[in-house]
């Protein structure tokens, strides 16, 4: 699963433009016999159906989000620095220093160095807009090589970090990587799986997957924070990294389902894999749009425990990976034979 994580997570796919990892998966999961139907809605989701060995007594969704955080281009400056926001959820400060791609062209975000800083300015994030150094000294030069609406994904490899791997957009193609997997067995009941888009900027894909699948039961697969490091408070640490899956029951968006939350724990347990409960409420998933789109849903959401979330290096647990994948192929003939 490693070497199909680090390939998802070399494409490009910033919110809005996630044309290379839907290609990408789509073209791994026409291969699949057990893969019924699979669409491309005019938002770009992918919505798959999956053949299985009998039907299901309830209409089963696994979704992750193909999108990952990203920057994109406003203007150019005279001597010919990019002007630049973000989207998504980006802190400025993981920023400055850091390599950047448009396309193929590189470029480092910079700022005001720390010597040229007075009093307070020492202490705080640079306001307004943030500019890229492109390699350029005039307009014209740069308006050759990025226009405004470029978008912009940090430069950063995939590569092992001990026992951990880094590196940018495991949040969510981490998430994807389950679901491929997922849907290389044929599953004992038939169900649907969905790649979003733009959950970054709004859960909005899931919006519009839910209204056309229209499922019972959804689970949102997706990375979440793990805030184990050093200074933070035991208490305020959201999950582990190696402590398995995250199951949440409740975040910013979503007050999940009861018994379906106690389901998932129960069945972790009984199988011998490791979850943990997310123990702050706290962000937010494609989750937030499923619960409440057409008739409703109960939502569940199982997240891999990530470090640095939302940064040129996030950091992740193989091994979470893996009991992650153990338990959702466990959920499947449950969930899906109406258990609830």
């Amino acid at each position: 699963m490693k070497e199909l994580l680090k390939t998802l997570c070399s494409l490009d796919g910033v919110s809005g433009q996630e044309n290379a990892v839907r290609d990408w998966i789509a073209a791994k999961l026409q291969d699949l016999p057990h893969v019924d139907r699979l669409t491309v809605d005019p938002l770009g989701n992918i919505l798959v159906h999956l053949t299985g060995e009998r039907s299901a007594q309830k209409t089963l969704l696994f979704a992750a989000h193909m999108d990952e955080v990203g920057l994109i281009a406003t203007g150019v400056t005279d001597d010919g620095f990019v002007r630049l926001t973000t989207v998504g959820g980006i802190d400025k400060a993981v920023l400055f220093g850091h390599r950047i791609r448009f396309g193929e062209h590189v470029g480092v975000i910079g700022g005001k160095a720390i010597h040229m800083c007075k009093g307070d300015e020492e202490e705080k994030i640079p306001e307004g807009d943030l500019l890229c150094d492109i390699g350029v000294d005039s307009r014209e030069e740069a308006e050759a090589i990025v226009a405004p609406g470029d978008v912009a994904v940090f430069d950063s490899e995939f590569g092992d970090l001990g026992h951990l791997v880094k590196g940018r957009a495991i949040d969510d193609r981490a998430g994807c990587a389950l679901l491929l997997t997922l849907a290389e067995t044929r599953p004992p009941v038939e169900c649907w799986l969905a790649f979003t888009v733009q959950e970054e900027i709004g859960l909005r894909g899931a919006k519009t997957a839910a209204y056309t699948i229209k499922p019972d039961i959804a689970v949102v697969v997706d990375a979440t924070t793990a805030a184990d490091v050093a200074g933070v408070e035991k208490d305020k640490r959201v999950c582990a990294v190696g402590n398995g899956a995250v199951v949440s029951f409740m975040d910013r968006r979503t007050l999940y389902d009861k018994p379906l939350y106690d389901f998932i724990m129960q069945t972790a347990s009984e199988n011998g894999i490791k979850a943990q409960p997310k123990s702050m409420v706290a962000g937010g998933n494609d989750a937030g749009s499923i619960q409440t789109a057409g008739a409703g849903a109960k939502v569940a959401a199982i997240s891999l425990p990530c470090r640095y979330i939302h940064s040129p290096s996030c950091v992740l647990s193989m091994a979470d990976l893996e009991e992650t994948a153990k338990l959702l192929a466990a959920l499947v003939e449950p969930l899906g034979s109406g258990v609830l």
